[in-house]
């Protein structure tokens, strides 16, 4: 067993995890209205999750279902290495980024207006 195989195995089998953990999140968000991992820098959440709510559950759904099927296909249809890896891959990349994308605009770095102290 080569390096290469050892690292086709660990990317599939990080699959799973990653499925469980983006459809939990989508579930959560939906069903039990948990804002708490809604857009979140730093740890934490922006001052109104629920409008971002929606935009991170599509997200999550979108991951989750191309991860599953990606494992569906390598189990049953046996679609090329180079397919599934490719297509495993981009969706792990994007998922990220658009989670990124979205935690950016629900904090942003301008215009925040702080409370002025009144003088005394």
């Amino acid at each position: 067993m080569d390096i290469s195989q050892a690292l086709t195995w660990i990317l599939f089998l990080a699959l799973f995890p990653m499925a469980f953990y983006w459809l939990r999140r989508a579930y959560r968000i939906v069903f039990r209205r948990d804002y708490s991992e809604v857009a979140l820098k730093g740890g934490m959440p922006p001052a109104n999750p629920q409008k971002f709510a929606p935009y991170t559950v599509a997200t999550n759904l979108i991951a989750g279902g191309i991860a599953v099927c990606v494992i569906l296909l390598v189990v049953f249809a046996g679609i090329p290495y180079e397919t599934w890896t490719a297509i495993a891959g981009s969706t792990i990349y994007m998922k990220f980024i658009f989670d990124f994308i979205v935690s950016r605009h629900a904090h942003p770095f301008w215009g925040k207006k702080t409370p002025k102290v009144a003088a005394q």
